[in-house]
């Protein structure tokens, strides 16, 4: 059966975010998460990690600050389950984030500890 491609736009996405498994989603998957982020000059994300996703961070424009480390245009972030992060916007900034796998509720604020 074939289908009909689709266009949407970017502001009608929450955060960003356009395909996994919430709503509004182009392509409802537990495969994978993706975002086109846009920041402005002192945005900032809190310390945060995740349990299951690797997630995937391109610098597509501007200047961050992540983990204490300057990154800029062209810069591609691998972060693997377990390890922290947090996030500033040094200037205007895009990213694009990809989460392998999609994992709802798979954010948690802080520094992991292991029990």
């Amino acid at each position: 059966m074939k289908t009909k491609a689709v266009k949407s736009n970017l502001n009608d996405m929450k955060l960003g975010w356009f395909v996994g498994n919430f709503e509004p989603s182009l392509y409802k998957t537990n495969d994978v998460e993706v975002a086109v982020k846009n920041y402005k000059k002192g945005d900032a994300e809190e310390m945060h990690y995740h349990k299951i996703a690797t997630e995937i961070t391109v610098i597509v424009s501007g200047r961050v600050r992540m983990n204490g480390m300057v990154h800029e245009k062209g810069d591609i972030l691998v972060i693997p389950p377990f390890e922290a992060t947090d996030f500033e916007a040094l200037e205007d900034t895009t990213t694009t984030v990809t989460k392998l796998p999609g994992a709802n509720n798979d954010k948690y604020l802080g520094v992991y500890e292991e029990d």
